[in-house]
């Protein structure tokens, strides 16, 4: 019995990513210097004054047993108090809080709380992969909303809800998105909110990058909207704000139901994250918050660097307002072969490693994604590569890589 026997291993397509990781592999094996920018995988250090928490607390022989599934007190009480700084709303930390082993984990098993076989969520398309798929594994069906230029979500959203059988149970969000960057306004989310409440449809909001913006309007949160705690939870990570990636810790906060069947769920699922990251990640929230800022201004001079030099190569890739990547479109003399092939052109041709963008759906397949993940001399040496590459042959390489 293969595995792709299994029911929810069979709902899930072949993963993208993993052609674009094995040609990648295979390159460095050849003694090739890949530049990877691929994965939004942070490379800047923790700040020390957190990693010197956790080495303080870690130490502590009582620290060592289970932790809360839920989430230490003193964590979930330090995220309350960043929505009302942050974003002026008002959080319960006992009702409308839970800890994560970071926001995909949330999203996964909220996906496994609320939905079940027949039921259809609404997903924006190109998506961050667990936004449909973690329904998918829960064995519920999507309904793509195209987020693309000349699409009306407003629009599109009123004909899912309109048309769809059985009605939709719940709309994924996300903004600042990966992977196209998009940010919006408070003005956008206001008539999601009435639309969704009129209809009793559940809003999952996945605000992992709301600290890395670089025009000056910090992101807003969708509980900024009048009732949206009606409807609406929403997620956030440390993982980019503070480069914790590898530490996993997330949280969902708002609507007490929601909240209530997710802790519930996870209450039979993990017991939480190790004690000592959960009071580290505490200080991370409650101390300074230079680091916060120094990792912003680092994306924002990467951006600049990639953007500005992609331009002088050649390719037009719009700069982006937020988050950790750049949405390149395809340059026109491969647009005609898919995101995947073209990636992989890259790969072989200038050394640099991108996500192809039919891993976040179809309809990212005409664009790639840049992430901001190798300081600036590698991105500009990224950049000479890619000229490179634009300066050749175009029809020659396609037939290369058919070959």
């Amino acid at each position: 019995m293969a595995e792709e026997d299994f029911y929810r291993i069979k709902r899930l397509p072949p993963y993208v990513f993993a052609e674009v990781n094995g040609a990648k592999a295979k390159l460095r094996s050849e003694g090739r210097d890949i530049i990877d920018l691929g994965m939004g995988n942070p490379d800047s250090p923790t700040p020390p004054h957190i990693v010197e928490k956790l080495r303080e607390v870690i130490l502590d022989g009582t620290t060592h047993g289970y932790s809360q599934s839920k989430g230490i007190a003193g964590l979930r009480k330090a995220q309350a108090a960043y929505y009302n700084r942050r974003f002026d709303v008002d959080i319960d930390p006992n009702s409308e809080i839970v800890v994560t082993i970071g926001s995909k984990e949330g999203l996964a098993n909220l996906a496994q709380a609320i939905s079940s076989p027949g039921d259809v969520i609404l997903v924006p398309n190109p998506s961050y992969p667990i936004h449909p798929f973690g329904f998918v594994i829960a064995g519920a069906s999507i309904w793509n909303l195209p987020k693309t230029p000349g699409h009306d979500f407003i629009k599109q959203l009123e004909h899912a809800i309109k048309h769809c059988t059985p009605k939709p149970i719940a709309l994924v969000l996300n903004y600042p998105c990966n992977p196209t960057a998009e940010t919006v306004d408070l003005a956008f989310y206001e008539p999601i909110v009435e639309i969704c409440r009129k209809h009793g449809i559940y809003i999952l909001s996945d605000l992992a990058y709301c600290e890395i913006y670089f025009d000056g309007n910090p992101p807003p949160s969708i509980l900024q909207v009048k009732n949206a705690k009606d409807i609406a939870i929403e997620f956030t990570t440390m993982s980019k704000t503070y480069s914790m990636a590898g530490w996993r810790i997330g949280f969902a906060v708002g609507n007490k139901r929601l909240i209530n069947a997710l802790t519930r769920i996870k209450s039979y699922l993990d017991y939480g994250a190790f004690t000592p990251i959960q009071v580290a990640a505490t200080a991370a929230i409650n101390g300074p918050q230079d680091c916060v800022t120094e990792v912003r201004n680092l994306y924002k001079q990467r951006r600049d660097v990639l953007i500005d030099g992609l331009h002088d190569a050649g390719w037009d890739v719009p700069s982006p307002k937020a988050s950790m990547f750049a949405w390149a479109p395809i340059p026109p003399a491969y647009r005609d072969m898919g995101s995947l092939a073209f990636s992989k052109l890259l790969l072989k041709h200038a050394e640099v490693a991108v996500a192809p963008g039919i891993g976040f759906g179809e309809y990212g397949d005409g664009h790639v994604r840049i992430a901001l993940v190798e300081n600036r001399q590698r991105l500009r040496q990224a950049i000479r590569n890619i000229k490179h590459f634009m300066n050749g042959d175009a029809e020659k390489f396609k037939r290369e890589l058919v070959a």
